[in-house]
């Protein structure tokens, strides 16, 4: 005997069944994330005035004056050390503190709550408080330096370390690491905590050393780990904007600016050619990515 057939709106309604669950997260992705995509490339072909009124299209004449900024190449290639310097600081100190904290000893709890501290607090707050720290006459760490005798006196071009590009981009590098080891060691250290103790056993049996169980048994199995938390920490230092304003606001002149901070610096009088900033930064981010990707052969880990 053979079923009667299921009425067109009900197949309908099973159909739109699904739409309910997955319905907010799609309009959620296409309002916050593909609408402003699409606006960030509307805008960069278009002429705005410094009071942000559209004077009509630009074509591509907002791309050919960025390219042809002198300020362009320079600040791309610090875009790109200080990306390289944050993301490999920040792993190398994670992956230490992650085997530090995967001991027992006593204290152990604390100090993994303490680390905790950097990474909830506000990133601002902590850039405006080294800023406060560096300050040339009344700084916590100037008058340190001055007790140490690292530095002659207060209030000199010595003392004044954000004053200074050479100076003030690596202590912007010390703060962003600060800021980012505590994500990147708890990604490691749930990384190590899934390893069997088995295999450390089965080591230590065949005769290998600490150094040589590291190399050969924990780093192998931290591989998943390292990639997910290196690649957030790229996409994230790269987007770093808190920590370069509240600190130098990019100064001086533009001698500390990333792409993102030149982003924001252009908005302010070239709305037009600080969205092709924009989309520069946009490509740059997913290229970035997919390299990262492809020499990481992340499909094999996935496998």
């Amino acid at each position: 005997m053979s079923l009667p057939p299921t009425p067109p709106l009900r197949r309908l309604g099973r159909a739109a069944a699904p739409l309910g669950w997955v319905g907010p997260a799609v309009a959620l992705i296409g309002f916050a994330v593909i609408w402003p995509v699409y606006e960030m490339f509307r805008i960069s072909f278009q002429h705005y005035s410094p009071d942000g009124f559209l004077l009509g299209s630009a074509g591509f004449k907002n791309y050919t004056k960025l390219f042809q900024d002198p300020n362009f190449g320079p600040i791309m290639m610090r875009s790109l050390i200080w990306v390289v310097a944050v993301v490999g600081l920040t792993m190398t100190i994670s992956l230490g503190v992650a085997q530090l904290f995967n001991q027992r000893f006593p204290g152990r709890r604390i100090a993994r709550w303490a680390l905790i501290a950097p990474w909830a607090a506000s990133v601002m707050m902590t850039a405006i408080i080294f800023r406060w720290m560096l300050d040339p006459n009344t700084g916590a760490i100037n008058l340190l330096l001055r007790d140490l005798g690292l530095i002659s006196r207060l209030g000199t071009s010595q003392a004044d370390w954000l004053g200074r590009p050479d100076a003030a981009f690596l202590w912007m590098i010390a703060v962003a690491v600060f800021v980012s080891v505590p994500f990147a060691t708890y990604t490691i250290l749930a990384g190590l905590q899934t390893i069997p103790g088995e295999v450390y056993e089965a080591a230590k049996i065949d005769g290998a050393s600490h150094l040589r169980t590291y190399f050969a048994i924990t780093l192998p199995l931290l591989r998943p780990a390292i990639l997910v938390a290196t690649l957030i920490n790229v996409m994230n230092v790269f987007n770093s904007f808190p920590i370069i304003w509240e600190m130098t606001r990019g100064g001086p002149g533009y001698e500390t600016n990333t792409s993102t901070v030149y982003m924001f610096n252009l908005k302010q009088n070239f709305i037009g050619e600080s969205a092709s900033m924009s989309v520069v930064n946009f490509a740059v981010i997913i290229v970035m990515v997919l390299v990262f990707l492809r020499v990481s052969n992340w499909k094999k880990e996935v496998a």
